[in-house]
C-alpha cells in the first residue's frame, strides 16, 4: 500500500464521515431537539430585563426624590 492510495483511502473516509455527520444533524427526528437547544439562550432573556429595569427604575426614583 503507497502513500496515494492511503490518501484516496482517507479522503473517502473522510467523506463518508462528513455525510454522516450532515445526516445525523439534518435528520428530522432531530429537529425538534435542536430547535430547543437553538431557543435556549434567549429562554430567561424577558425576566431577567424586567428585573433589571425595575431595579434601575427603583434606584434611579429614590435618587430623584433626594
Amino acid at each position: 500500500m503507497d502513500l496515494t492510495t492511503l490518501q484516496g483511502l482517507s479522503t473517502i473516509f473522510v467523506m463518508i464521515a462528513f455525510a454522516g455527520v450532515c445526516w445525523w444533524a439534518f435528520s428530522p427526528k432531530r429537529k425538534k431537539r435542536f430547535e430547543e437547544a437553538a431557543n435556549l439562550p434567549f429562554a430567561d432573556e424577558p425576566e431577567s430585563k424586567n428585573k433589571q429595569q425595575k431595579t434601575e427604575g427603583e434606584s434611579h426614583q429614590s435618587a430623584e426624590q433626594k
